[in-house]
């Protein structure tokens, strides 16, 4: 059965994922790890700042911990449907993957979807291991994840290998100007950050994906997100634990600009209880908040692919070439605004039909038989709300 406030937490990732994801899209600068000189006041400064601190890393943790208990989701699907769960789940992947291909080359180089597909691959050999067990393997991916980082940062000299600060400022002017550019210049920066994002996905973000697929997976048996689980008490506990220690982390990741392994590996480490002091608060608020951010959430894949779309239309010269105008604090309000209308447009979307297109299709492929479009009029909302995945 459909879970409401699954949906509301994915939908409130996405909006954390956009925020971060965003900045990239609108110039060539943040991909070098360098800021665009052109925004160097005080203000610019504290909304960075106040992004590392509450925002990078965090989301992505959150999205890779939905990705795994919605896996069990899916086995329960299987389960209802009589059918076996391993064929599905290889096309879904398949599926996955095709669209993060495509992602990458047309529309942002930042995707995410490749790096699940092949962390799903994974999952689903570890799916039948005891909670205890996915929990061992969990936290020792992330551990491995944090004595990397700790040795690079201790005993590698990154000046060695990376570029200079004059360097890494014009190679943030000509990835600006390529965005500028129209589909070639565009999908030929794309292609150009495959290495670095392959690297990126073997060494941090797969491991870590892979570590929060495995706690989604045991939340999801345990039906941690389910309404009657949900105990204020417990919910409280982790907004003690979670934000202190959360931000801790974050303010370090800030104060290294963002780059420095020692705090990059603070943040790695503290983001999770961040992630969860946010899931807490969430699911305490009044649930007309919940009501308003699920229908995003049941349109996530759809409305993740349409938050590129938006930025390549933006920002490129594709479109209305708006790279390198923004400023961080445009950007935040840019990409509240982008997901108060995705928010609109869900539930509209929803009135009408079952599911989100790209979700359709992917469904489509994942159970090998073409699923309902058009939701049933006489379905009132509550029970569109509660239909079988």
């Amino acid at each position: 059965m459909r879970i409401h406030d699954v949906d509301a937490v994915r939908g409130f990732a996405l909006l954390g994922i956009f925020a971060v994801n965003v900045t990239f899209m609108a110039s060539g600068y943040p991909g070098n790890l360098v800021h665009d000189p052109t925004f160097d006041s005080s203000l610019d400064d504290a909304v960075r700042t106040l992004s590392s601190v509450f925002v990078d890393m965090k989301f992505y943790v959150l999205f890779s911990f939905l990705f795994g208990y919605s896996f069990t989701l899916q086995m329960d699907a299987a389960r209802r449907a009589g059918a076996e769960f391993r064929p599905r789940m290889l096309r879904r992947i398949a599926g996955l993957f095709a669209l993060g291909v495509l992602h990458i080359v047309v529309l942002y180089g930042g995707d995410i979807l490749t790096t699940y597909a092949v962390a799903c691959l994974a999952l689903l050999l570890l799916r039948n291991v005891t909670d205890r067990t996915a929990l061992r393997i969990a936290v020792g991916l992330y551990v491995v994840v944090l004595l990397s980082l700790i040795s690079s940062g201790l005993f590698v000299d990154g000046s060695t290998f990376l570029p200079g600060e004059s360097e890494a400022l014009a190679n943030g002017a000509d990835a600006t100007r390529a965005l500028l550019g129209d589909w070639g210049p565009n999908i030929g920066e794309h292609l150009a950050g495959l290495p670095l994002l392959l690297l990126q996905s073997a060494t941090l973000q797969g491991p870590t994906a892979l570590g929060m697929f495995l706690l989604g997976m045991v939340a999801g048996r345990r039906r941690w997100l389910a309404p009657e689980t949900n105990s204020h008490p417990v919910l409280r506990r982790i907004q003690l634990v979670g934000f202190p220690v959360g931000i801790a982390g974050g303010v370090l990741y800030a104060l290294g600009g963002n780059g420095a392994p020692l705090c990059v590996a603070a943040s790695v480490a503290t983001a999770p209880l961040l992630a969860a002091a946010y899931v807490a608060t969430l699911l305490r608020a009044r649930p007309v908040v919940r009501r308003v951010l699920a229908p995003a959430g049941r349109m996530a894949l759809t409305n993740y692919l349409a938050q590129s779309a938006v930025g390549l239309i933006v920002f490129t010269g594709i479109g209305f070439g708006f790279a390198g105008r923004f400023s961080p604090l445009a950007l935040m309000v840019f990409a509240l605004a982008v997901f108060t209308a995705q928010l609109a447009v869900s539930a509209l979307w929803l009135r009408r039909f079952r599911y989100g297109p790209v979700e359709w299709g992917l469904r489509w492929l994942t159970n090998g038989t073409r699923p309902a479009f058009v939701a049933a009029g006489e379905m009132s909302v509550p029970e569109r709300q509660s239909d079988r995945r």
